[in-house]
């Protein structure tokens, strides 16, 4: 906190300066990259997804084989109990145990009825869930193929620009370490809050940059004069002087160089 202390003002501002052409410059790396990185991350989200979704289809098919097995298994118990029920109906001594018998047949009869049918619609199902398996997969594949893309894309844009982003990166803390935090904690929040990130701007034809209304003479010269911060009072942006703007323009350009 001592070395922030004793920078001047003239100093600080051109550190803010430097700043805000660092970090305009890493703005525009990032414009490059454009909506690249947030279609990456939505492709990811939905390969994540239909990988989630072809999962639980697996583990719904798995269910419904065991069922078609249990099942069949009491469509083998029920055609036992038939057979026995059969058998006994030949060593009965009157009609109303072969009635009983008959209507214990008829019960196992309409117990395999059931399974059976319960079955049919399990097959239809796994049937239908494959075909959804089958569409899901082939969507899944397209989301690959778009993202290996995308990511091809967004890879070549970061490789070109990643060694000057490592370096403009390095310099942007080494300039705000000479910046009071209170001014850099401004700097930021200024930025935050307009469009285009420029949170410090030179006075233009009089009037700050991006701005219309006209800077009187007098504020002009103290802003020249470096001896205090100013800032526009209708965007609340940090003024310099153009002077001052243009000497840093070529040192930030000689450095990039």
């Amino acid at each position: 906190m001592a070395n922030k202390k004793e920078v001047s003002v003239e100093e600080k501002l051109r550190a803010l300066y430097d700043l805000q052409l660092i970090d305009s410059r890493i703005d525009a790396m990032q414009l490059m990259r454009g909506e690249l990185p947030l279609e990456v991350e939505d492709l990811e989200d939905d390969i994540a997804a239909y990988e989630t979704r072809l999962q639980k289809f697996d583990e719904q098919i798995a269910h419904a084989d065991t069922d078609i097995s249990n099942k069949k298994l009491g469509i083998d118990e029920a055609k036992v109990q038939i057979a026995k029920y059969t058998k006994q109906q030949e060593k009965v001594r009157n009609n109303r145990e072969f009635d009983s018998l008959t209507k214990e047949i008829e019960f196992q009869e309409l117990e395999v009825q059931l399974f059976e049918k319960r079955i049919t619609e399990a097959k239809v199902k796994i049937e239908q869930k494959k075909e959804i398996i089958k569409q899901t997969k082939e969507k899944l594949a397209e989301r690959k193929e778009h993202l290996k893309q995308k990511k091809s894309e967004l890879g070549a844009i970061v490789k070109e620009t990643e060694k000057e982003e490592k370096v403009l990166m390095k310099k942007s803390k080494e300039y705000a370490a000479l910046i009071d935090d209170h001014l850099i904690n401004a700097y930021k929040r200024i930025r935050s809050n307009v469009r285009n990130g420029l949170a410090v701007v030179t006075v233009e034809r009089g009037a700050a940059g991006g701005s219309f209304f006209t800077i009187p003479p007098q504020r002009q010269l103290e802003i020249a004069a470096r001896k205090k911060i100013i800032t526009d009072e209708h965007s609340g942006r940090i003024l310099v002087d153009s002077k001052l703007a243009e000497e840093e323009q070529e040192k930030i350009a000689g450095l990039l160089k």
